[in-house]
């Protein structure tokens, strides 16, 4: 069994323990929870942070237990927020977490015949039949409201509500706390589950449930916190120019997943690689020293990018990023265009010029000149089209052509698209419709 406390340490993945911690850690197996927000089916990059919590938790010798917030996702943590969220039914719920449970396998062994196995929990499954009158009755009678107006998460949104922002917080929202800080009642009562981790933010909730425990079950849980993860910049981390950065391959592609990584800065890579990967500490190091000997060749933020890629999606999703990162910049062929799934291609080719042409023309066979000038405005004229194609510089799917050439089914990635490139930068898209 190895310190858990201590491997995190030398990550910086912890901001607070309460005290004692380590040492019941250090005594025995334990089992600790996360809870996860089902409001949609797939968890993104932000959540990566508690997932790795708990596969170090399970790496250590100790048991995770994944919590699906069916029950609190139909009410909304108001932690960090000044909204309410939109509420959701048990068939959406389902529906997510399973979808949760199976990004989530890719870090926890869900498996295991070991008494460490992952679980994973939906507090929907023990709250679904707890009536109103039963809660307040069994629960909320041991918790003041003045303890619960001192947590930050409500001191926060009643502070908005004196000054600009009149939207307040809904009794629904005050509540949250009471009904997160039951589930680790019932986890500590049912699955022996002594430990809540999260973000900092969840700090106040968490200990809550750790007050709800000692309060009537009479024992002793403890809570755990990492460091919500900022960027040196000063952006929003998990965030690019499209939104949420997504473990879904739908959502994003593994080739968008990569280049966001590959393009974190340099301090920022060195704080993630510690946290987003399982590398060792000298194997960190060493890669940390063979980036400063030459910074412009980004060999830090390649392994970073690689591994968590591998981590997220798979060796083979992993090749095919890479092999989508060299279609702008290297030696890419018609066939590796053609490799490339539907949306790879947009997010490899986002910002290109697209133009949209009718199915019929490549049937009777489109002439290039067409496609490059008189139906698109690629080139500004025909004469200049003819031109680029006399002075070899015109290229259909990165492979060079003539005058002569027309465009046919022949030419479609995906059926669908049609890259034209005039030297080596410039490119446009044919859309076929």
């Amino acid at each position: 069994m190895k310190n858990f406390i201590e491997e995190l340490t030398w990550r910086g993945m912890i901001h607070d323990a309460m005290p004692g911690s380590e040492e019941h850690l250090l005594e025995s197996m334990r089992s600790a929870y996360i809870g996860f927000d089902p409001t949609a089916d797939s968890l993104h990059i932000g959540n990566l942070v508690p997932i790795m919590l708990l596969a170090h938790f399970q790496r250590c010798g100790h048991k995770p237990v994944a919590l699906v917030g069916g029950a609190t996702g139909m009410i909304g943590d108001p932690s960090g927020r000044s909204d309410e969220r939109n509420l959701l039914n048990e068939t959406t719920l389902r529906h997510n977490q399973e979808a949760i449970k199976q990004q989530l396998a890719h870090f926890l062994d869900f498996e295991a015949k070991s008494e460490n196995g992952a679980v994973l929990v939906n507090n929907y499954d023990w709250m679904k039949n707890f009536s109103f009158l039963d809660f307040i009755r069994d629960v909320g009678k041991h918790i003041t409201v003045n303890y619960m107006m001192a947590k930050d998460s409500v001191k926060n949104r009643i502070s908005a509500e004196a000054g600009e922002d009149k939207s307040g917080m809904s009794f629904t929202e005050f509540t949250y706390q009471l009904v997160q800080g039951y589930d680790f009642l019932h986890l500590f009562q049912n699955k022996n589950c002594s430990i809540q981790m999260g973000g900092s933010d969840q700090w106040g909730n968490i200990t809550t449930g750790t007050e709800l425990v000692r309060r009537i079950a009479q024992g002793k849980a403890y809570a755990i916190t990492c460091p919500l993860i900022t960027k040196a910049d000063g952006s929003k981390f998990g965030k690019s120019q499209g939104g949420n950065v997504w473990l879904d391959p739908k959502r994003t592609s593994p080739y968008k997943f990569y280049q966001y990584w590959l393009n974190a800065a340099d301090e920022d890579s060195e704080k993630f690689i510690r946290i987003f990967t399982f590398l060792t500490e000298d194997e960190i190091n060493a890669v940390i020293a063979e980036h400063n000997e030459a910074k412009h060749l980004r060999v830090l933020q390649k392994r970073l990018a690689a591994e968590i890629t591998t981590l997220v999606h798979s060796p083979a999703a992993l090749e095919k990023a890479l092999a989508a990162s060299t279609i702008l910049f290297g030696k890419s062929t018609a066939d590796d265009l053609k490799a490339l799934d539907e949306q790879t291609f947009l997010d490899v080719f986002a910002g290109v010029p697209i133009a949209d042409v009718a199915r019929p023309k490549l049937d009777a066979g489109y002439p290039l000149v067409n496609a490059l000038a008189e139906d698109t405005a690629f080139l500004k004229s025909n004469s200049e089209a003819l031109r680029a194609l006399k002075e070899n510089s015109i290229a259909v799917n990165k492979t060079k052509v003539t005058k002569d050439y027309s465009l046919s089914a022949n030419d479609l990635i995906n059926d669908q698209f049609i890259l034209l490139q005039r030297g080596k930068k410039n490119y446009f898209v044919l859309r076929v419709v």
